[in-house]
């Protein structure tokens, strides 16, 4: 008996038994479909990741106050970075173009009877030029408000959205931790940038931060939470990353392990992609396992099809089918099984893929490999799992199938 005519006879059977064959075939479609939709949410994180990383722009540098142990141990990171390290870049290193100091805090921010919690930002005015975040009305910090304490503040465009409403909060008193400050401006829309929503924050001097806010700096000067660095192109990020570095070991004296770090963009974009590429593995993996569960149950009613189908086997072989037209048979159903639910649970997992894609803000996109990768396992799957029951039915001796049918 040929290929086609075993294809044709494991299509009949099949279909004769609609019910069964659609629930064997449903651990497969739902495995399919997990590990698509998995691999599309990991790679839509990554490009999310990504998206946000570049809209900081490709020559940023950040440096981190604490070695990269403490990094990983604390959540509080030692204070080892004051404001003159921030000048001293802006003088010193040659490569860079804009410093941005940072000091963070989050407060209540208070107009009339309207309060919310929000984050504080102490900056300078090349924040606006490293973080590529202009105001939309008003204006941004300037050298003058810095150098004299000023108690001014630009504000997120949704903080000034939620305290103001339709009113322009330009020139309005708000209270930032019951001190009065005066709104000179409102930010472009942002977004949120790893986890912080620029548009929900307030931007005010950074030595007004440090002396009315905060209300405490070190022996050293006014402590950062971070400084960002803008490098005069992409070419130059080395060069300043590794200047930056020697003025900063020389500044604090350090002979041994550097109490701060300066990582670029494209340092901070490798950890990020290490840890969603690992999170894609490992969710495509737990998914994989229902696959393993939808092969093990075509087998198990490949098993069940040869005990109810004893006499056919029988009859089939008396007439003069040999073992391998019965093997045959028994795994083209297998793998028929196993095919068609690898390609509804691609067509599943596909649509799902498209759904999130158009609902959240990940990028989510279907991949090739992935979808090949799913149905050739499928397919895999069928002839595995359907080895057993198809040799177990090519065995019977066809006296004693049609003497126990």
């Amino acid at each position: 008996m040929d290929i086609l005519e075993s294809v044709k006879m494991a299509s009949k059977t099949l279909l004769a038994n609609k019910l069964r064959s659609t629930l064997t075939m449903l651990g497969i479609i739902i495995g399919n479909a997990s590990v698509i939709a998995m691999v599309g949410i990991g790679e839509g994180a990554q490009r999310f990741v990504s998206g946000q990383f570049e809209s900081l722009g490709t020559n940023v540098l950040f440096i981190v106050p604490g070695n990269r142990d403490a990094q990983r141990t604390t959540v509080d990171l030692p204070k080892t970075l004051v404001l003159e390290d921030a000048e001293a870049i802006a003088t010193q290193v040659p490569t860079v173009s804009a410093v941005a100091p940072q000091l963070h805090s989050r407060e209540l921010v208070t107009y009339r009877n309207r309060n919310t919690y929000s984050l504080i930002v102490g900056t300078n005015p090349d924040f606006s030029a490293v973080r590529s975040f202009d105001a939309r009305r008003g204006r941004f910090l300037t050298d003058l408000d810095v150098k004299r304490n000023n108690q001014v503040v630009t504000l997120g465009v949704d903080l000034a959205e939620r305290l103001f409403g339709n009113q322009d909060p330009i020139g309005q008193q708000v209270r930032i931790r019951n001190i009065s400050f005066l709104v000179v401006g409102v930010m472009e829309e942002k977004g949120s940038v790893l986890g912080t929503n620029y548009d929900d924050s307030a931007y005010i001097p950074v030595t007004t931060m440090a002396s009315r806010i905060i209300g405490e700096n070190s022996p050293y000067g006014i402590n950062l939470t971070f400084i960002s660095v803008s490098a005069q192109n992409e070419a130059s990020v080395d060069a300043a990353q590794f200047q930056i570095t020697n003025l900063l070991r020389l500044r604090h004296n350090i002979t041994r392990e550097d109490d701060f770090s300066v990582q670029s963009q494209k340092d901070v974009l490798e950890i990020a992609g290490t840890v969603t590429g690992a999170l894609t593995i490992m969710l495509a993996a737990i998914a994989g396992i229902s696959l393993l569960v939808g092969g093990i149950g075509v087998m198990n009613i490949m098993l069940v099809s040869v005990t109810e189908r004893t006499q056919e086997i029988g009859l089939r072989k008396a007439i003069g089918a040999t073992q391998d037209d019965i093997l045959i048979q028994f795994l083209i159903e297998a793998v028929i099984l196993s095919a068609a639910g690898g390609v509804l649970g691609t067509a599943l997992g596909v649509g799902g893929v498209l759904l999130i894609g158009a609902f959240t803000p990940f990028q989510a996109g279907v991949s090739p490999i992935a979808i090949a990768l799913a149905v050739g396992v499928s397919g895999g799957i069928g002839i595995i799992f359907g080895v057993v029951p198809a040799r177990r039915a090519a065995q019977l001796d066809p006296i004693v199938a049609l003497r126990s049918a």
